[in-house]
């Protein structure tokens, strides 16, 4: 019995890891990722289905990022458009450079903003490893 349950637990721990890997993006850097962000209790989210992501709070300075890049929005925290890329893109609002890790995410830099941010290790459902630099482009939508 004692080697049945340790072979189960195995066995779950084994998939657990498996099923995370296989809702891994890893896009190329060039590509232009878009996730939909939202307002909900006092904070910007996101869902993405694709990587099973639902309500995934932004934290620790990236509101406040987010804040400044939909400023010109109409009802933005229903929603809009946020396009990333770790490559620069025409018309990007925002660059964030890559400072350090802490926690399993990383902090970033924005010099126009002269703000700082953590991503958390979501970022790892669109990337291998983070990106030295990301840029980003918030966006209304019109649907």
């Amino acid at each position: 019995m004692k080697y049945l349950i340790i072979s189960l637990i195995t066995t779950i721990i084994v998939l657990t890891i498996f099923s995370y890997k296989q809702k891994c993006l890893n896009v190329s850097d060039n590509a232009i990722l878009i996730i939909k962000p939202y307002w909900h209790n006092g904070t910007w989210v996101f869902d993405d289905k694709r990587v099973n992501l639902y309500q995934e709070r932004f934290v620790a300075g990236i509101p406040e990022i987010i804040n400044h890049i939909t400023e010109d929005i109409p009802n933005a925290k229903n929603g809009f458009r946020l396009l990333f890329s770790a490559n620069p893109f025409p018309d990007y609002q925002v660059k964030l450079i890559w400072l350090r890790e802490e926690s399993g995410g990383n902090w970033y830099y924005s010099e126009n903003l002269e703000m700082e941010g953590w991503l958390c290790p979501a970022l790892f459902k669109y990337y291998k490893k983070a990106p030295k630099e990301i840029y980003a482009k918030a966006e209304a939508i019109n649907e």
